[in-house]
């Protein structure tokens, strides 16, 4: 039932893809002479330019001379410079300034850790030298070097990840309708940031795949001896990084295995899609019993030192936040007060963790009597599932729809988070009739403390579907770290700027 045709030879560039893939996942493959196919490098498209280093450097020394020398301390010159060149030291061992591509870790959460060691470094300096410094202006003075090794960092990760963007992968996925619907429709989704592109399909049985997409080949309801070739017909036709197999009753066991051995001996990366959906990669450790596959997946994080640090920096973070911030929230409060009639904060009834009742802060965007005039505009609403949102809400007012956009109407919501009502990042807080409708799977959003921001707000807001806002906030609770919330709160300062989906 394969495709009657000859299997055309792969391009160099579809091997050296391949290649890569493999090389990163470890395949298990035919051998193969690659020797004199090595992928070009651009070495200096990722070296560390020497004016960033001088500029971290820099950024250390010369605060804590400043502060050193204006707290009249009798070494602040030596001081500022052994500082910078500690500095310096702990970024280089720690392989910041190393070539290579983008990493993932949070920068933010890299130059805490290095600031760290730094401050540990320079104690042991301080104790050496007799206490020549004062201890307090020291901390002081150090600070500012790790704000400037923060920006550093991030302008280091949106040029590393400009030189090294690649094309999406071209994905050949093999499996039966309902398999090929699932990853497919995943992959496509708005959410998808991951560079997977499938581009054709080979069905496993006799039911069509809903999704519009080129079917290459047929594999039987039982197992036959075209299976690889009807599969490696399709990667050849339509030039594919990466063969994606989602296992179903129809394929599986054996029939499975002697697919994966054609794939990787036909020079095709192999992929197997697993059951488990909604679980970060971190959190599962394979292991090899018996000759099976075991995969061991840890429990989400509900207790412990993480979840307790997480309540200091949502505390502290919104103490900072409220403090930096207190100049634009009073001219805030200002122009809500005086640009339309009403009061200045808008107060509503939200259920947080555990189905807790709270009373969330915003500030006013709408008219006085909004409320009332929500009936009205029910047949007008656009918002997904149980949630009430109209793009041109005629009761928003001129600045709230400013303040909309730029999600600075959210702001008093870090009272909430100084009360623990909220975290920083978190599920989005539902009103009572929302959390009212919800099922047992949408339940679990109320596991942990909602978010002042969180996955839905960096992946489209209100344009995302109720479907997908709920896999996001899923994907939350059950897979959040620090990481992940550093991670969120840098990209929901990009999405801020965006203001694509803020309405």
């Amino acid at each position: 039932m394969g495709l009657r045709r000859h299997s055309r030879p792969r391009s160099t560039a579809s091997r050296y893809r391949t290649a890569a893939l493999e090389q990163l996942w470890r395949a298990p493959t035919a051998q193969r002479d690659l020797t004199d196919h090595a992928l070009p490098v651009r070495r200096d498209a990722h070296r560390t330019p020497p004016l960033v280093v001088l500029t971290e450097a820099m950024g250390m020394a010369v605060p804590a001379w400043a502060v050193l020398a204006a707290r009249e301390q009798p070494v602040a010159l030596p001081t500022a410079v052994l500082a910078a060149l500690v500095w310096a030291g702990v970024r280089t061992v720690r392989g910041r300034w190393a070539s290579g591509p983008p990493r993932t870790a949070a920068g933010a959460a890299e130059v805490l850790g290095d600031w760290l060691v730094f401050v540990g470094l320079l104690a042991v300096a301080w104790a050496a030298a007799g206490h020549a410094v004062d201890p307090t202006a020291a901390l002081v003075s150090a600070a500012p070097g790790a704000v400037v090794a923060a920006a550093m960092t991030s302008l280091l990760r949106r040029r590393a990840r400009a030189t090294h963007r690649r094309p999406a992968l071209r994905v050949l996925v093999v499996g039966d309708a309902s398999g090929v619907e699932t990853v497919t429709r995943a992959l496509d989704s708005r959410t998808q940031r991951e560079g997977y592109a499938v581009v054709a399909a080979v069905s496993v049985g006799a039911a069509e795949p809903e999704h519009e997409l080129p079917v290459t080949g047929r594999l039987g309801a039982d197992g036959a001896d075209d299976d690889v070739s009807t599969v490696l017909s399709g990667a050849y036709a339509y030039d594919v990084d990466l063969v994606l197999v989602a296992p179903g009753p129809l394929l599986s066991g054996d029939r499975l295995r002697r697919l994966g051995w054609g794939v990787h001996d036909g020079g095709m990366a192999l992929c197997v899609l697993s059951a488990l959906t909604g679980i970060a990669a971190a959190r599962v450790r394979p292991e090899s019993v018996a000759g099976m596959t075991l995969l061991h997946v840890a429990p989400p994080l509900r207790r412990g030192p993480e979840t307790a640090l997480k309540t200091v920096l949502d505390r502290s973070g919104a103490v900072c936040g409220l403090l930096l911030l207190a100049p634009l929230l009073l001219a805030v409060a200002l122009g809500v007060r005086l640009s339309s009639r009403g009061p200045v904060f808008h107060r509503q009834i939200r259920h947080g963790r555990h189905d807790r009742p709270f009373t969330m802060w915003k500030f006013r965007t709408m008219v006085v009597d909004a409320e009332s005039r929500k009936a009205e505009l029910t047949v007008f609403n656009e918002g997904a599932g149980p949630l009430f949102k109209i793009r041109r809400d005629p009761r928003v007012t001129a600045i709230g729809r400013m303040l909309r956009r730029t999600s600075i109407d959210e702001l008093p919501q870090l009272f909430n988070v100084l009360r623990g009502d909220m975290s920083l990042v978190g599920p989005r807080p539902p009103l009572p009739e929302e959390a009212a409708d919800y099922d047992d799977r949408e339940r679990r959003r109320l596991a942990v403390r909602p978010g002042l921001t969180g996955l839905w707000q960096v992946s489209g807001r209100s344009d995302l579907s109720w479907k997908e806002s709920v896999s996001l906030d899923l994907w939350y609770v059950d897979n959040w770290s620090l990481a992940t919330d550093m991670n969120l709160l840098a990209r929901t300062v990009r999405a801020v700027t965006d203001g694509r989906g803020a309405y």
